[in-house]
């Protein structure tokens, strides 16, 4: 996903969500994002923002955002794009 693309759908509102442990996001994470690890997110669908709302996600590498975005949508999200680790970020 190009980061042109990622900046567009943060810049109309979507939610970010870095899905790295509570320590990576304490070390620092993408402004605006909510942390909400990949293995709780199945539990913490309502923090993620409404369903037909974009959802962009991260992690370190891609890895565990792959993982997020198939969970994400899934269970009815729409617009679920994985942008990879915080350094692909725009």
């Amino acid at each position: 996903m190009s980061q042109n693309v990622i900046l567009n759908k943060i810049q109309a509102g979507a939610s970010i969500i870095d899905v790295r442990s509570p320590d990576e996001f304490a070390d620092g994470a993408y402004p605006g994002a909510r942390n909400i690890p990949v293995n709780t997110l199945v539990q913490r669908l309502t923090d993620v923002g409404p369903k037909d709302k974009p959802v962009v996600v991260y992690c370190a590498s891609g890895g565990r955002s792959a993982v997020a975005q198939q969970i994400l949508k899934a269970n009815g999200f729409v617009d679920v794009t994985n942008a990879g680790g915080l350094e692909d970020m725009p």
